[in-house]
């Protein structure tokens, strides 16, 4: 599972210029989902998303998390984020989930933040797939910062541990 999280003062998502979701202050995020996903990777991936530090205290420093800020999210789905470009030109998206399991989790996890954060707002699942009309944009302003956030499987001798693992 991956997650990129930006940032925003505001961000919406428009699809067939509509507006699906809207959101001031929070983060804009990216899912991608893989077939290896479950509601277990989803619940530790979204207690770090709500939990994360990348706001600013009013000593300039990333102290502040989303829930500190009363922040707001924006969940769009993309599981072009399993794209594979390690050989030729032509990205593989084998990786990625396939499209029920993604929207299962997607919807999973849209859930999960309800529970968690006052306004949850959201793409529409597989838009730009449906139909070749059909375009998901995104918009967002203002103090960008983005963090990619997934799941690494670390193998050991006896047993195999799943991590998050956090970019900036």
């Amino acid at each position: 599972m991956k997650f990129v999280i930006q940032r925003v003062r505001n961000a919406s998502c428009t699809v067939d210029d509509h507006v699906t979701g809207s959101i001031e202050q929070g983060f804009l995020v990216l899912i991608g989902i893989a077939d290896t996903d479950n509601e277990e990777l989803a619940d530790k991936m979204v207690k770090k998303l709500i939990a994360l530090r990348i706001f600013e205290d009013s000593g300039g420093r990333t102290n502040l998390s989303l829930k500190d800020v009363n922040g707001s999210l924006l969940l769009i789905s993309q599981f072009t984020l399993y794209a594979d470009c390690r050989r030729g030109n032509r990205p593989s998206f084998t990786k990625a989930g396939n499209p029920e399991t993604a929207k299962r989790l997607y919807e999973y996890i849209i859930q999960l933040c309800r529970q968690q954060v006052p306004i949850v707002e959201q793409g529409i699942f597989g838009a730009e797939t449906v139909a070749v009309k059909r375009r998901t944009v995104y918009h967002c302003a203002g103090f960008r910062r983005t963090v990619l956030l997934k799941t690494v499987i670390k193998h050991t001798q006896n047993r195999s541990d799943i991590r998050l693992c956090a970019h900036a």
